[in-house]
C-alpha cells in the first residue's frame, strides 16, 4: 500500500555505497564515487544553491545521463545524495516531519533537469507532501554547465490564490534564473515563511471542529455547479464541519473508480495534506468503490451528500420516531456498502457521518442489519398506527389541519411561531425540523386550526430518506390545505419551488388545496418583491418581524371556510403541471 506521504524510494545494495539512494544499477564504479564525494560539499546558509554544486550536479548528470539531486539541511550539508532515472527522482525514505504544521522540515532538494522542463509535478507534490523547505530544479546544459535554476516554497494557506479552472497550488515558483542571479537569502526567507505560516495558524478557528473540503464535479452543460458547492457548504456548517477549502474539477464525464481524475485526486491529496484535513466531502453520491478507492488513497474520512444529509437528520431528530427513522434511512444506505468498507470502517464510522446507529450498528453483519431494518420497520409501522389514532381523534373534533412545506430553511418553523405564539425551534440552518410539530392558532371569530411544521425538503432528498420520512409526512395525508412557504430572497427561487413541487406529487397530494406565502419580504427590494407576487401569486410577510400575518390569516380563513377553496386547488395544479 502507498504511504500517505506519496514517496518513491529505493534501497542501495552493497556496503559501501549505503549512502547514495536511488537507482544505481549500470553506474561505473567512478561515478558511484563521485555521487559518494557530493557529502562533501557545503553550502552557505544564505545560499539556495552555489555554483559550484550546481555544476557538480550536472556534470555527474549528463555524464550518467540521469537525473541527480541532493538534500541539504538549513546549515549547508548535503545529507542525501540520490540517482534516478532519465526524467524521474526517487526520494529516500524521511520519516516523519521533525516539527509541527509551523514549521518546514528542515531539508531541501536540489536537483538536476535533462529535459529543460524546470520544475516537475512529482517535485512539487513532494515539496508539499513532505513539507521540504525548498525544491530547486537545475536544467543541464551544454558540456555539463549548469543552465537555468526555477525553485518553488510553499505559501501559507492565508496566501493562496484564488481558485482559477480548478487550480489552486499551495506553491511559489521563482525563475527561471541563472545560478550567479538568484540574490535571495534562504535563511531570511524560511524565517519568514515560517513566521507567516505561524501567524495564518493562529488566527485560524478550527475550535475542534473537523477540518473539511468539499469537492465538486461538474459535468458537460451542467452550470450549476456553483449553487450545488454553496449548498453543500451550508450543509456542511449546519453538520458542524469548518470548510477549510473546495475542489471543483470540470470533465466531460466521471471517473468511474474515483469520480475525479487521476491528477485531480493527486492535487486534492496534496491539498488535503497541506492544510491538514481530516475530512472530504462529494457533492455526488459516491458507489461503495469509489468511497473505498478515494479512501484508501488519501487515508482520510470520505463523505458523500447523503451521508452528511444522513448525519444532519441524525444530530436533529428529537423524537423516538425521528430517531428510528433515520437509522432505518442509514442502515439502507450502507447495507449494500457493508462487504466494500470492512477495510475503512474505522475511517467512516463514528463521529461525522456515522451518527445515528453508532459504530458498533453499523459493523453488523449483513444478516443482522436486515434484520435490524425488519424491526426498525415494524416499529415504525407501531408508531404509525398510533398517529393515525390521534389525527382520526383530531378529525372528529372538526379542527382543519393547515400543515407547512417548503425549502429547507425557508422559515417555516419562524412562521409557526410567528402564527401560534409558540417557541419551536427556529434557526438560520438546514433541515433545523426534522420532527413534526402541530400548534393550535386561533381566529378572531374563535375559529381555531392545527398549523403543522414539517420537514424541509431539499433538491435531489436521497431516496432512503423519502420513504423513511413518509411515516412523518403522512401527517400532509389530512391536511386541509398546505402553506406552501417560500423563501423571497432566495436566488433560486424557482428550482426550490419546483423540488416542492415534485416531491408533493410523488407522494400523492398534488390534490390539496396550496396557499402560498412570500416570506423574509423585508429583505426584498419593493419593485422585485410585487414582481414575485405577481408572478406566484403568493402573500408577502415576514415571520422574524411579523409583518403581513393579518392578511396571510385572513386569506388562511378564506381557504378553509369561505368560497374561493376551488381556486386554491386549482391554482396548485396549475402550477405542478407548468413546472412538469
Amino acid at each position: 500500500m502507498r504511504s500517505r506521504c506519496y514517496v518513491r524510494w529505493q534501497h542501495l545494495p552493497g556496503a559501501n555505497l549505503q549512502t547514495v539512494h536511488g537507482n544505481i544499477q549500470g553506474l561505473k564504479p567512478s561515478e558511484l564515487k563521485a555521487l559518494s564525494a557530493l557529502y562533501r560539499r557545503r553550502l552557505r546558509p544564505d545560499q539556495i544553491i552555489s555554483p559550484e554544486l550546481a555544476r557538480n550536479l550536472c556534470q555527474l548528470s549528463l555524464e550518467t545521463s540521469r537525473k541527480i539531486g541532493v538534500m541539504v539541511d538549513r546549515r549547508g550539508a548535503v545529507t542525501h545524495a540520490i540517482v534516478g532515472e532519465r526524467d524521474t527522482l526517487f526520494l529516500p525514505e524521511l520519516g516523519r516531519s521533525r516539527a509541527g504544521s509551523r514549521r518546514f522540515r528542515g531539508l531541501r532538494l536540489l536537483a538536476t533537469n535533462l529535459m529543460d522542463t524546470g520544475l516537475t509535478r512529482d517535485e512539487l507534490t513532494d515539496l508539499s507532501l513532505l513539507r521540504l523547505d525548498l525544491v530547486a530544479s537545475v536544467s543541464v546544459g551544454d558540456g555539463g554547465l549548469p543552465g537555468l535554476v526555477e525553485y518553488a516554497t510553499l505559501l501559507p494557506p492565508s496566501a493562496l490564490p484564488a481558485e482559477e479552472d480548478g487550480e489552486r497550488h499551495p506553491w511559489r515558483k521563482e525563475g527561471p534564473l541563472r545560478v550567479h542571479q538568484i540574490s535571495e537569502d534562504f535563511n531570511e526567507l524560511i524565517t519568514a515563511l515560517e513566521g507567516e505560516f505561524g501567524a495564518s495558524e493562529s488566527k485560524a478557528n478550527d475550535d475542534g471542529r473537523p477540518r473539511t473540503i468539499l469537492v465538486g464535479v461538474e459535468q458537460r452543460g451542467d452550470r450549476g455547479i456553483d449553487r450545488r458547492m454553496n449548498e453543500l457548504a451550508r450543509l456542511a456548517d449546519t453538520a458542524g464541519l469548518n470548510v477549510i477549502d473546495r475542489l471543483v474539477q470540470r470533465r466531460a464525464k466521471v471517473d468511474p473508480r474515483t469520480l475525479i481524475g487521476k491528477g485531480k485526486l493527486e492535487d486534492l491529496l496534496v491539498r488535503s495534506m497541506y492544510l491538514e484535513a481530516d475530512l472530504l466531502v462529494f457533492d455526488r453520491d459516491l458507489n461503495p468503490s469509489q468511497g473505498r478507492t478515494i479512501g484508501d488513497r488519501t487515508e482520510l474520512k470520505v463523505l458523500d451528500r447523503t451521508q452528511l444529509i444522513l448525519d444532519i437528520f441524525a444530530q436533529h431528530a428529537l423524537s423516538r420516531d425521528g430517531r428510528l427513522q433515520v437509522e432505518l434511512a442509514q442502515l439502507k444506505y450502507l447495507l449494500p456498502r457493508l462487504h466494500q468498507m470492512q477495510a475503512s470502517l474505522s475511517r467512516l464510522t463514528g463521529g461525522i457521518g456515522g451518527r445515528g446507529p453508532g459504530e458498533t450498528k453499523l459493523e453488523i453483519h449483513s444478516r443482522r442489519a436486515r434484520d435490524r431494518i425488519t424491526r426498525l420497520t415494524k416499529q415504525l409501522k407501531e408508531l404509525g398506527r398510533k398517529r393515525e389514532l390521534r389525527r382520526a381523534q383530531r378529525k372528529r373534533a372538526g379542527v382543519p389541519v393547515a400543515a407547512l412545506i417548503g425549502y429547507t430553511n425557508a422559515g417555516k418553523s419562524t412562521l409557526l411561531n410567528a402564527l401560534t405564539k409558540s417557541t419551536v425551534l427556529a434557526e438560520d440552518k438546514l433541515f433545523a425540523t426534522l420532527d413534526t410539530t402541530s400548534r393550535r392558532m386561533r381566529f378572531p371569530d374563535a375559529r381555531e386550526v392545527v398549523i403543522t411544521d414539517t420537514v424541509g425538503f431539499i433538491e435531489h432528498l436521497p431516496k432512503d430518506l423519502v420513504q423513511a420520512f413518509k411515516a412523518t409526512l403522512e401527517e400532509l395525508d389530512d391536511a386541509d390545505l398546505l402553506l406552501h412557504v417560500l423563501d423571497g430572497s432566495d436566488p433560486d427561487l424557482e428550482l426550490h419551488t419546483r423540488v416542492v413541487h415534485e416531491v408533493v406529487q410523488d407522494l400523492g397530494l398534488e390534490a390539496l388545496p396550496v396557499l402560498t406565502i412570500l416570506n423574509k419580504c423585508d429583505a426584498v427590494d419593493p419593485e422585485a418583491l410585487d414582481a414575485l407576487c405577481a408572478q406566484t401569486g403568493g402573500i408577502p410577510v415576514s415571520a422574524l418581524k411579523r409583518e403581513g400575518l393579518k392578511g396571510l390569516m385572513e386569506r388562511i380563513e378564506q381557504g378553509l371556510w369561505r368560497e374561493g377553496h376551488g381556486d386554491l386547488r386549482s391554482a396548485w395544479q396549475t402550477e405542478a403541471t407548468a413546472d412538469a
